[in-house]
């Protein structure tokens, strides 16, 4: 990023594009971003939770994914390519009940049709709730 008012509109982007969608939903929000990632913040409560009141993993995943394509977006030519999600894995190492989990994107191989995105998902002090990785295609839009 090149001046924090530009990351500032991106991230206002890309919360105004989640309108209508599973993030609005779940509450998720875009908080910061940079050259090399992307963080989201989500709250944890009942609308997130397993019948026996912690986060489910399914909701930490929809986290993971919502930072994870959109940093691929962030690295590319939107006008020329898109992305597409197409191999998805999660390792859940703790649970939460309440409070918010905030997701962090960083793109580990950056190549010209794949990115690998790793996501760290981690409770409001800082311990590391779920790793994941997404694998996402770089597709020329026709």
């Amino acid at each position: 990023m090149n001046t924090k008012e530009e990351a500032l509109n991106k991230l206002k982007v890309l919360n105004k594009m989640c309108e209508n969608t599973l993030n609005e939903t779940l509450n998720i929000k875009y908080i910061d971003l940079g050259e090399d990632f992307l963080v989201a913040r989500m709250p944890v409560d009942s609308r997130v939770h397993q019948p026996d009141g912690i986060l489910n993993g399914g909701a930490t995943m929809a986290l993971a994914e919502s930072v994870g394509s959109p940093t691929s977006m962030l690295a590319i030519d939107m006008d020329k390519y898109s992305v597409r999600g197409i191999e998805f894995s999660a390792n859940h190492l703790r649970s939460v009940k309440k409070g918010f989990v905030t997701a962090t994107a960083k793109i580990i191989h950056k190549g010209k049709t794949l990115h690998l995105v790793e996501i760290k998902i981690e409770d409001d002090r800082g311990r590391l709730i779920s790793i994941c990785k997404i694998t996402n295609y770089i597709l020329a839009k026709r």
